[in-house]
């Protein structure tokens, strides 16, 4: 039953490219482009079949993770490439609409991180072992969207464009008090200081993060204008003139939007800016994988741009610059998942096989997607004043990256 169930599914998704498929009794079947270069997946046993029917969006990741699906040459990228090329199709699969409808109805529910849960999500996904952050991103941990001025660029090289650029978007010069909301290891906070002269105050929930980015700060004599703290940003009192937030708003939870620009709008001062760097949706608001949500980022959700706006209008902020990054986080994973090949024996060392199939899911399938599914990452800079930045955005490239 389930396998002819499956295979009529696979006839009506796949329509680019070509898959073949290896069932449990041994039997095989092509789906798709004859012409094309297949890509072969065998299942290994009948309950996998049976939860790719019920549940494909989860299923498919489980049972790469799980050694239930096998990839001959081990095409991961191949597979997740032909998978995400052909998503629309599975829009007008009656499994897929059933689930996605269910999973829309509970956005609310999904999505709400108050205080407490927000804290366990972060201890999901950012207290793994500090080896394994340290093996896969630049020398400066930034885990979040590079920006490459030149294909050339190297990680490292395109990480700290990206911190430039935010820097010269927030208009920054010695002695300003900047709060930098979820500030990860350090990398950004310790930059605007060392490099801008700057005053930080960094916020993280991760106590992994908040133990590394304290002694970066020592062994770089910058205790005396580097602070971080392991808070939640709502708790935070104080008012600054520069605040800025990167690849966290992906954690706050469409349901804290409204809240997440209150607290914006009472910690800036009156002629502060704000930089908001978060990945966005180029489509309507939609749910969040329910893989990544379970095995990566519990409580994640990534927000298209009318939902940011509407949040931003409600509090009385203006926007007075709207970047849109296409193909750069493309590229940032690109790298890091050739850096977590790379070190993929010490990785199982760390964890072990299924910990590393995981993974090379999560960033393989997270390239793809911003490569074919309309996932890009969406910079806001944020005043309260109409007059805080210049009318022109030419001092946005005036300033040396090196």
């Amino acid at each position: 039953m389930w396998k002819s169930f499956l295979i009529h599914h696979l006839n009506s998704f796949i329509k680019i490219g070509k898959l073949v498929v290896t069932f449990p009794d041994n039997s095989s079947k092509s789906f798709g482009d004859t012409n094309s270069e297949p890509v072969h997946i065998r299942f290994l046993d009948t309950a996998t079949v049976r939860a790719l029917c019920l549940n494909p969006d989860l299923a498919l990741g489980e049972a790469y993770m799980n050694g239930q699906m096998t990839i001959d040459n081990d095409d991961l990228y191949g597979l997740l490439d032909l998978a995400i090329q052909n998503i629309e199709n599975s829009k007008k699969m009656v499994p897929h609409v059933a689930i996605r409808s269910l999973r829309k109805a509970l956005r609310f529910f999904l999505y709400q991180n108050p205080l407490g849960k927000a804290r366990s999500n972060v201890k999901h996904h950012y207290d793994l072992s500090d080896e394994l952050y340290q093996n896969f991103l630049d020398e400066d941990r930034q885990y979040s969207c590079a920006y490459f001025k030149n294909p050339n660029d190297t990680l490292e090289q395109a990480q700290i464009n990206k911190k430039v650029h935010i820097a010269n978007k927030l208009r920054l010069k010695p002695g300003l008090h900047v709060i930098d909301i979820g500030s990860g290891w350090g990398g950004m906070g310790l930059t605007l200081a060392k490099k801008f002269d700057c005053q930080v105050t960094g916020v993280t929930l991760s106590t992994g993060q908040h133990k590394i980015s304290n002694i970066r700060a020592k062994e770089e004599n910058l205790s005396d204008r580097v602070n971080f703290l392991l808070t939640d940003y709502r708790n935070v009192q104080s008012k600054f003139d520069r605040i800025v937030s990167v690849g966290m708003f992906e954690h706050v939870g469409a349901p804290h939007y409204r809240e997440y620009f209150s607290h914006i709008n009472r910690l800036l001062k009156d002629d502060g800016v704000a930089l908001l760097h978060t990945i966005g949706r180029s489509q309507p608001p939609g749910v969040t994988n329910p893989w990544i949500t379970k095995y990566i980022f519990p409580g994640g959700y990534i927000p298209a741009m009318s939902e940011v706006m509407t949040a931003l209008e409600k509090e009385g902020l203006i926007v007075t610059d709207i970047e849109i990054l296409r193909l750069h986080y493309a590229e940032t994973l690109k790298h890091w998942q050739q850096r977590f090949v790379d070190k993929i024996d010490l990785m199982q060392k760390l964890y072990d096989d299924r910990f590393c199939r995981m993974w090379r899911f999560y960033l393989t399938a997270s390239e793809i997607t911003f490569r074919r599914s309309g996932q890009v990452v969406f910079q806001f800079q944020i005043t309260k004043n109409i007059d805080a930045v210049p009318l022109t955005r030419d001092y946005l490239y005036n300033s040396d990256s090196s």
